[in-house]
């Protein structure tokens, strides 16, 4: 290759890297400091990571998404697709048809405040949004909200923290 060519090269790669690198930059008088990255508020995180589109699903029916992209904090304990895919299809479908049996349902996922495992493994139970109470018990590494199984916790959100559960969480009647 010809150094015309490379040069040419180079200088296009240079540029055409320069907006990403500098995007995650700014200066202050003088000083270049990298920009802190933005966290994602808890209904983005949860689309994000791709297991929560029956979640999304039922908080866009029960008309929560704005709710859950609030300031907060708010603590959610989120169901994956396959915890929703353990629900009959039948209970699930009429849940989606019912705003107000999915709302209290979906709120029951929820608690005021950012709580996080450190935290959570302290308590034996916890008040939800909904009002009514979850169970919370820890067995070794094991925590349980309920009968669902924590299966990944502390997923930091701008308004609050994400920990991921494999079963629907239903309240009392």
């Amino acid at each position: 290759m010809n150094k015309l060519l490379k040069i040419s090269l180079s200088a296009s790669l240079i540029l055409a890297l320069a907006p990403a690198t500098l995007a995650g930059t700014h200066t202050d008088k003088g000083k270049t400091h990298a920009a802190a990255p933005k966290t994602k508020d808890i209904v983005a995180t949860a689309l994000e990571a791709g297991s929560f589109k029956t979640l999304a699903q039922a908080l866009t029916a029960a008309e929560l998404v704005e709710t859950l992209q609030g300031a907060g904090p708010f603590t959610v304990f989120a169901p994956t697709d396959a915890a929703f895919a353990k629900v009959p299809k039948a209970t699930l479908d009429a849940l989606l048809k019912d705003k107000a049996a999915l709302k209290k349902v979906l709120l029951y996922h929820v608690v005021s405040g950012n709580v996080m495992a450190k935290d959570v493994v302290k308590l034996k139970s916890a008040k939800t949004v909904q009002g009514s109470t979850v169970a919370i018990g820890v067995n070794g590494k094991t925590v349980k909200i309920n009968n669902a199984t924590v299966t990944a916790a502390d997923v930091k959100a701008s308004n609050g923290v994400i920990h991921v559960i494999d079963t629907v969480l239903l309240p009392p009647q």
